[in-house]
């Protein structure tokens, strides 16, 4: 295993994460927004976006070079594959004074929940947090490695 393994798995963390927050408030700054787009000279709501994340995944190339060298091959850390619209209904509300009505009353308002949101927030937060931490734990464990060698 790579002495600087843990730092690239740890790093590509914060990078999903980091991603992840940005697409969550950019979900809870939209919560009203009913003008998002426009298809066929209709205004269309904002849908909500959620990030996939998935395991970076080793080429054949490494993996036969790690077992032919007789390594065995460490995790190599998490990378954002989408960023995809959530396909739930929009959510009707009656207010027929919105510039936005259909010919009922009711404004389509974007698939949000700020619950939810603010839940995620505070997973990938705290997803955050502590790849942090294991990031500073692996600089302090090869910072005793070399005074070890001094």
């Amino acid at each position: 295993m790579k002495i600087n393994n843990s730092f690239d798995i740890s790093s590509s963390a914060l990078t999903a994460q980091r991603l992840r927050m940005d697409v969550i408030s950019s979900n809870i700054a939209n919560a009203e927004t009913t003008r998002a787009s426009v298809v066929n000279g209709q205004a269309v709501p904002y849908r909500r976006k959620m990030v996939v994340l998935e395991p970076n995944q080793p080429s054949f190339a490494q993996v036969l070079q790690a077992q032919s060298s007789g390594q065995g091959l460490a995790g190599e850390g998490v990378k954002v594959s989408q960023i995809k619209e959530d396909v739930s209904p929009l959510k009707p509300v009656y207010n027929p004074s919105h510039p936005d009505a259909d010919k009922n009353g009711y404004v389509y308002m974007p698939n949000v929940d700020i619950t939810k949101e603010m839940v995620d927030m505070i997973s990938a937060s705290r997803s955050y947090e502590a790849n942090v931490t294991a990031l500073n734990a692996s600089k302090a464990m090869v910072t005793k490695a070399l005074e070890i060698g001094r």
